[in-house]
């Protein structure tokens, strides 16, 4: 469309526009021209509409839990609530109770059937919740209005319930009813979310499915497995015990080492096992919220923070002026939780020598650092076993030997790409997937290995010559304050 075209287009939708607001405006209507401002006034009557307008905030995550405690609240003995929705003209911003109280000069707001929005209240449910509507309560406090405002995004970001027609300190203690049972009700216990940062630098949860991974599917040695399990697992076993011993039941788990060896998949196998408690990940952007996410784990405790690539907001405050401000809500979110709250952090690193010393400084903070190295021999037969189970692999103990030796240095994700493009060779062969053989394996293995491959072999972590980092070699790690280091490849504990 040319330049003219295209103003000519904006031209007629902005006359329509005009054109619908004055038809709004000048249409018809009974009885009063604001029936919505009528009706707020009629409800409170002359004493009520005196009163002061209480308004509380809330974040945009807490819209299905505030509806959830509302559904409930609504129906308790001896309340009667009626729901009326508000409709507002074209193109309107936006309208407070205060405005419906206050007589304040509004546009032809008219009443209608409730909007609402369908929110997940679940990983496979969704919950109608009000998003701009009148709630008209009769009950032993007399009669008064509640207003819900859903956010509105670039425009009011925050979650409003308002309450008029009562002295304030009991207006207040409508919204503490109301919080309270958004609490004990609130549909995040227990379940795995994760956690992103709104464009307005706010929190949105997602709930996930829980990945099946059995404790035969992580490849590591018992020891370390072992110790995992009993950082992770065993404290939620003894809390009683533990608490009544004096003893602190918030602590800190670090996975460490290369990219490809299975830290992640390590933190989702806790995730899986650890059903009872709420847990709430970050990666990437979202650790720029770990504040707000840490106070609401708070809340939904017994829960687990897990931080992925935490050195991407942790690195050692020497080495620049000022440090990170997302550093500090981490450290701050760490030391905040009472000694018997049961909270575990899990962080994962490919760059432990990044990382701030002071994660390390005190207890609560991390306990127990686990060195995931790169597979030795016996593990690297395993996790072919494991990538290839639903792989119709035909091949001899001699192909399978060989594919260890070669792969001497390599991560678990180049195994796992491996027996993808075996499988990509066998298909070319054959046309379709009869067998995976050691012929097939081998052409695939070459394809890795090959010089021109040196880039992706670095991406998938095959071992590359420290000397040719930048600097001539990696840094040292960092003093650790008494974590107790398990390393994947020796197995057993290290005191540093």
């Amino acid at each position: 469309m040319s330049e003219g075209g295209a103003s000519e287009a904006e031209a007629r939708a902005f006359a329509a526009a005009v054109r619908s607001l004055l038809a709004w405006v000048h249409a018809p209507e009974v009885g009063e021209r604001n029936e919505v401002a009528a009706l707020v006034r009629e409800v409170l009557g002359e004493a009520g509409a005196t009163q002061s307008v209480v308004t509380r905030q809330l974040p945009p995550f807490e819209h299905v839990n505030l509806q959830t405690a509302l559904d409930a609240w609504s129906v308790e003995e001896g309340r009667r609530v009626e729901v009326r929705g508000v409709a507002l003209p074209p193109h309107f911003g936006g309208i407070s109770l205060q405005q419906l109280v206050s007589g304040e000069a509004l546009p032809p707001l008219r009443l209608s059937a409730p909007g609402v929005v369908d929110l997940p209240d679940g990983p496979d449910s969704t919950l109608a919740c009000l998003r701009l509507a009148l709630l008209l309560v009769t009950d032993d406090r007399g009669r008064y209005v509640l207003m819900v405002r859903g956010p509105v995004e670039h425009h009011e970001p925050v979650l409003t319930v308002e309450v008029a027609g009562l002295p304030v300190r009991q207006a207040q203690a409508v919204l503490g009813e109301l919080e309270r049972l958004s609490r004990r009700l609130n549909v995040y216990r227990g379940h795995l979310l994760e956690v992103t940062q709104t464009p307005m630098g706010g929190v949105s949860l997602s709930f996930l499915s829980v990945a099946a991974t059995g404790r035969d599917d992580v490849v590591l040695p018992e020891a370390v497995l072992d110790r995992i399990e009993r950082h992770a697992l065993a404290v939620a076993e003894h809390r009683s015990a533990l608490v009544a011993a004096g003893q602190h039941l918030k602590r800190g788990l670090l996975l460490f080492g290369p990219p490809g060896t299975g830290k992640t998949h390590t933190a989702g196998y806790l995730l899986g096992r650890m059903t009872e408690y709420t847990r709430l990940v970050l990666t990437g952007r979202s650790l720029g919220v770990v504040g707000a996410v840490t106070e609401l784990a708070r809340q939904l405790q017994p829960a687990v923070v897990v931080l992925e690539d935490v050195d991407l907001v942790a690195a050692d405050r020497s080495f620049g002026p000022g440090g990170s401000p997302v550093l500090f809500d981490l450290l701050d979110a760490m030391d905040g939780a009472a000694a018997d709250a049961d909270l575990l952090f899990v962080l994962t690193t490919n760059r432990a020598d990044l990382l701030e010393p002071a994660l390390a400084a005190r207890p609560g903070r991390v306990d127990v650092a686990v060195e995931i190295d790169l597979p030795d021999a016996d593990a690297r037969r395993r996790l072919l076993e494991l990538y290839g189970r639903q792989v119709p692999l035909e091949v001899s103990d001699a192909d399978v030997e060989a594919v260890i030796e070669r792969s001497d240095g390599v991560t678990a994700s180049f195994l796992k790409e491996l027996l993808r493009r075996a499988v990509l060779e066998a298909l070319r062969d054959d046309g379709e997937l009869t067998a995976v053989t050691g012929r097939h394996l081998a052409r695939a293995l070459d394809d890795l290995l090959h010089s021109t491959q040196s880039v992706t072999r670095s991406l998938l972590g095959v071992g590359v010559d420290p000397a040719t980092l930048p600097g001539g070699g990696p840094a040292p790690m960092p003093a650790r304050g008494g974590w107790v280091t398990y390393s994947s490849r020796h197995g057993g504990p290290r005191f540093e």
